[in-house]
């Protein structure tokens, strides 16, 4: 069963008005979006969007019939490109990373727990697969992108035993590159496999989902009405601190001055932040481990 991560929690951010006009960015399975169609009344309007196909036609089955509801096949990093987004949001839900039936799908090969083809597209039908990037890039390149998005620091001699296991047969299963690893780094961390760096890094660079996140946020900043939130759920550093800087940088906060040199102006003021970075509860982790890492941030449009 597909439970939503800190659904009360996105909806209290959202601060949800009957006749507002909402979007959720990264439908997935729709746990956040029914919630909130809940509390939406018949001048409600909720715009949903999924880059993955199963999630579309997921999110048609469900509710193409509701007039309340409109629907697009995209990435959230263009929603600012939707017609539909030009009337202006009351609020915009982004739950970024991968979903928990992207995971669950083993032929989607973003595991690795089983093994599948080594793919990791949220689109599959658009860009190269992992195994296609790994089978194409050189060293260097391998080992910038296990270090950038995974911060894995065995990244060089990850980079190193990809390129030489190649020239003999190259990786295109998620239980090769698993077991590279194993055999490679050991089991060197408790609770951890030594794959979970390199997978997180290479589904990061398939699926672009870094810069994906820089251009939903400007998006959002674009399409927001005055007093509209903002709800940003992100499940690892690297994302959260994407929004944690963008937020802050929107904030009217003066940036630090050269010495010698008059201070800079503050810029305009274009978001607040609403409260502090919320965390899963204990229940929820009782009751979804998936949402360990979860870190949820609101934020709100400024006039």
């Amino acid at each position: 069963m597909h439970i939503p991560v800190m659904l009360e929690e996105a909806l209290e951010g959202l601060a949800v008005k009957a006749s507002g006009r909402y979007l959720d960015g990264t439908f997935g399975r729709g746990g956040h979006a029914r919630a909130i169609l809940e509390r939406l009344g018949p001048d409600g309007r909720l715009l949903l969007m999924d880059r993955d196909p199963q999630a579309i036609a997921e999110a048609e089955m469900a509710f193409a019939g509701d007039a309340r509801v409109r629907i697009r096949r995209g990435n959230f990093a263009e929603l600012a490109q939707w017609p539909a987004t030009e009337e202006g949001l009351d609020g915009i839900l982004l739950d970024i990373g991968v979903s928990s039936p992207q995971l669950d799908e083993a032929e989607r090969g973003f595991s690795f727990m089983a093994d599948a083809p080594l793919d990791m597209r949220m689109d599959p039908d658009s860009g190269e697969s992992a195994a296609e990037f790994l089978a194409r890039a050189d060293e260097k390149e391998i080992a910038d992108v296990l270090w950038r998005f995974g911060e894995e620091r065995f990244s060089r001699r990850i980079a190193r035993a990809i390129v030489a296991q190649r020239e003999t047969q190259p990786i295109r299963r998620t239980g090769e590159l698993a077991q590279l690893l194993e055999r490679l780094l050991g089991r060197r961390e408790k609770g951890k496999h030594p794959a979970t760096r390199t997978f997180q890094a290479l589904r990061i660079r398939v699926n672009g989902e870094l810069d994906a996140l820089e251009q939903g946020l400007e998006g959002a900043l674009a399409r927001l009405t005055p007093g509209g939130r903002l709800v940003v759920i992100s499940f690892h550093s690297l994302e959260d601190r994407v929004v944690k800087q963008f937020i802050r940088s929107q904030s009217g906060i003066r940036p630090a001055g050269r010495r010698n040199l008059p201070p800079p102006e503050a810029p305009p003021a274009k978001l607040r932040a609403v409260g502090k970075a919320h965390f899963p509860s204990a229940s929820e982790l009782e009751a979804n481990p998936r949402a360990r890492s979860a870190v949820l941030r609101v934020a709100e449009r400024l006039p």
